[in-house]
């Protein structure tokens, strides 16, 4: 069935590509497509940063006001500049395929990020991006750097940056990829949520029109774009925090990357699958009540051993101690069966006494990183039970 539709469209030159190339699409499929060009919240204010003046929401606001009163169907919207959470009565109906979702380095003189002088400026507008800069290179000068694709592009012409970071995609659909001078391994420069992916909103009851953008979707992309955004919702992500995910789907299997950081803390980088960045000295973890503290909360308060007890006396102290001799003992005979017996059975002693297997013992103890949780246990030989080990 062919449908007269009219596309809600920001006047940017790269919304409007954007636009015509859904409108493109949606012809070849005997639709009437029209385009209604407006002029949002987010273009109009250019001296302040979008954390401070409402987030991405001024991107889109306009245009889905546009879908409310039925002075245009659809919506097209860089997915990245998509709030999580949609107005009442309005979703994304497709997700279509995605262009490089990367970030890309733009610099007349300098081919690199590493190739920059010490303190030279280096102009974004993206908190995540900011993050990522300074622990990369904590030493370089950030400064904001707001307005469309050109407009930026113009005010590094200008001079006053020594290079910008911009997304890929976005050159790449003007047919700018002549600017780009380096493009960042998703490694080095984690990508925002959505980054590269044309989204298409409409109303919840206009059951017609999702039928007719269906064929333009692509699963894999909606697929990894509906994680990172997931990920994005459960964090709290938006302008104010620096915030990004990114999922790839390769033989059946999705693997996501996320990571955060704190813009006016130390230049530090999180990242969910355990990697971490940081300039500052390693500190070594503060021992606390003879144990170590786990990196996740324990599922109970565990009290410090002078808190109610004198040490001397307190159980857990004595629990320990009496492993400790334990283990010794069976240290001192040696590495044989009769030292993996001994050992056994100061475990066993050890967990039938109830003490805490987490406890930093005279013996020894193993400790392995396991989904980001410490697991601790006694160190024993053959046929020692180690399923009671606690774990955090």
């Amino acid at each position: 069935m062919s449908l007269s539709i009219t596309i809600a469209t920001r006047e940017s030159r790269l919304a409007l590509w954007q636009a015509e190339h859904v409108k493109a699409l949606l012809e070849q499929r005997g639709h009437t497509v029209a385009l209604l060009g407006m002029t949002t919240q987010g273009d109009q204010i250019l001296d302040r940063a979008l954390s401070k003046v409402g987030g991405k929401g001024l991107f889109v606001k306009e245009l889905e006001t546009a879908l409310e009163d039925g002075r245009a169907d659809i919506a097209v919207h860089s997915l990245k500049d998509v709030p999580m959470e949609l107005p009442a009565g309005m979703r994304l109906a497709c997700v279509m395929a995605r262009e490089d979702p990367r970030d890309a380095w733009v610099s007349p003189r300098h081919a690199t990020l590493e190739a920059l002088p010490q303190g030279a400026v280096v102009g974004t507008s993206s908190l995540r991006r900011t993050v990522l800069l300074r622990a990369l290179r904590p030493d370089l000068r950030i400064e904001p750097l707001r307005g469309n694709l050109d407009t930026r592009l113009r005010k590094l012409d200008e001079g006053q940056y020594a290079g910008i970071v911009l997304a890929a995609a976005g050159l790449k659909r003007l047919g700018l990829s002549a600017r780009i001078r380096h493009i960042f391994d998703t490694g080095a420069m984690l990508p925002a949520a959505g980054q590269g992916a044309l989204g298409i909103e409409i109303r919840e009851d206009r059951v017609d029109l999702a039928q007719a953008l269906a064929p333009l979707a692509d699963q894999a992309t909606w697929l990894a774009v509906a994680a990172e955004r997931a990920v994005s919702r459960a964090m709290g992500g938006s302008c104010s925090m620096p915030l990004a995910a990114h999922a790839t789907l390769a033989g059946g299997q999705l693997h996501l990357r996320a990571a955060w950081g704190d813009p006016e803390g130390a230049p530090r980088l999180v990242t969910a699958d355990g990697g971490r960045r940081r300039r500052r000295p390693w500190r070594r973890r503060r021992r606390w009540a003879g144990r170590w503290p786990p990196s996740c909360a324990p599922a109970a308060r565990i009290e410090p051993a002078h808190a109610r007890t004198p040490r001397a006396r307190h159980p857990a102290v004595a629990r320990r101690r009496a492993l400790g001799a334990a283990t010794g003992r069976a240290r001192h005979r040696g590495r044989g069966a009769a030292a993996d017996r001994d050992r056994a059975r100061a475990h066993g002693r050890c967990v039938a006494a109830g003490a805490p297997a987490a406890g930093r013992l005279r013996g020894g103890d193993v400790r392995q990183r396991q989904c980001g949780r410490w697991v601790h246990g006694c160190r024993s030989g053959p046929g020692a039970d180690l399923s009671s080990a606690n774990s955090y």
